[in-house]
């Protein structure tokens, strides 16, 4: 049973011996990530900035990432309906080690990627995140191109400062939910329009020293209900979680703690229905899978065996105050992921 520890005090992240001061969730970022107060090797150091907006009928993810001897620049265009379809484009860079200079922080500054293929920034712009890519060759030879802005009004995110069983290892990660997201995406002669009335974006922001074998749960939604912002942020794997979980509901711009959910996945067969139960009872779902965005790669030292999985929600949540919010066929997506990296 997770403690759900909440930090409130504004401190640095680590203390001099480059460790977590203080393990926990919190709304915001209360604590102060630095690079340079670090004890691990910079081949260590993982970090990302990645954003997923969805409508519900398309879709498309967009990383910068620098993970130490590895950089994984990816863009991801998703369909759904009778033909659900993606592809994801990624390039690789060996040994970035901090070249990429990802921000310190998610609230403010600009993180960027250029080379002759891909051109893409994600920046903030006061009460706004703008998303801007250009993808030559993206997919059979064809450009892709968005330009994506996400609405971030004053609002709760899910942040977790998790330590690894494991010395100077941590994991700093913000959750940034319900983000109402306009803009487009084009490509292959189509353009992707999203609706703000309808559509959000999702900013899964990360820092921190892994440990070298790992295997994570996520799962996370938005959806209006009558008006109102909804989302949800579920998962585990993510180092020792004693002091708190992950698991959050957002309603109106308040996070809504819950304890720990449990992923009930039936591996034999990915696109079989799943189902998602907590040990408090405030969150209870099935889920319809429609589309399975696995990616398998291995190179001896670096191993990912990923399955996101993109599917239709349905059941209940239960917020703090006991109001009882039911969401039906709601566009979300869960994933199990094993690295060795």
């Amino acid at each position: 049973m997770a403690r759900n520890h909440e930090v409130t005090t504004r401190q640095l992240l680590l203390d001099d011996e480059g460790e977590l001061r203080e393990p926990g969730w919190s709304r915001s970022l209360v604590q102060e990530y630095r690079r340079s107060m670090i004890k691990a090797p910079a081949w260590r150091i993982k970090e990302w900035d990645y954003y997923l907006v969805l409508a519900d009928s398309f879709g498309a993810a967009f990383t910068i990432s620098d993970d130490g001897y590895i950089g994984l620049q990816s863009v991801s265009l998703l369909t759904f309906g009778e033909r659900s379809w993606q592809h994801t484009e990624t390039i690789l860079n060996p040994f970035p080690m901090g070249k990429v200079r990802l921000p310190s922080s998610s609230e403010k500054g600009f993180t960027t990627y250029r080379d002759k293929r891909l051109q893409m920034s994600f920046s903030v712009e006061g009460a706004t995140r703008h998303i801007r890519c250009n993808f030559e060759e993206f997919c059979d030879g064809k450009r892709l191109k968005a330009d994506i802005v996400l609405a971030q009004p004053p609002m709760d995110s899910m942040v977790i400062a998790t330590p690894w069983d494991q010395k100077h290892h941590f994991y700093y990660n913000q959750k940034i939910n319900c983000m109402r997201a306009s803009g487009w995406i084009e490509y292959d002669g189509t353009r992707y329009e999203f609706d703000p009335a309808t559509d959000f974006g999702t900013l899964d922001w990360g820092r921190g020293v892994w440990t070298y074998d790992n295997t994570w749960f996520w799962g996370s939604g938005n959806a209006d209900l009558d008006g109102h912002a909804f989302g949800f942020n579920i998962g585990y794997g993510f180092g020792n979680t004693a002091a708190a979980s992950e698991n959050v509901l957002f309603y109106d711009g308040v996070a809504h703690k819950l304890d720990d959910v449990t992923f009930n996945i039936p591996e034999d067969d990915w696109y079989a229905p799943w189902t998602f139960t907590s040990s408090d009872g405030r969150f209870e779902m099935d889920f319809v899978p429609v589309l399975d965005r696995a990616a398998d790669m291995d190179f001896k030292v670096i191993v990912s065996d990923q399955h996101q999985v993109f599917g239709r929600m349905s059941g209940t949540a239960i917020l703090d105050d006991g109001t009882e919010l039911h969401i039906k066929d709601v566009l979300c997506f869960a994933e199990k992921v094993h690295n060795r990296y």
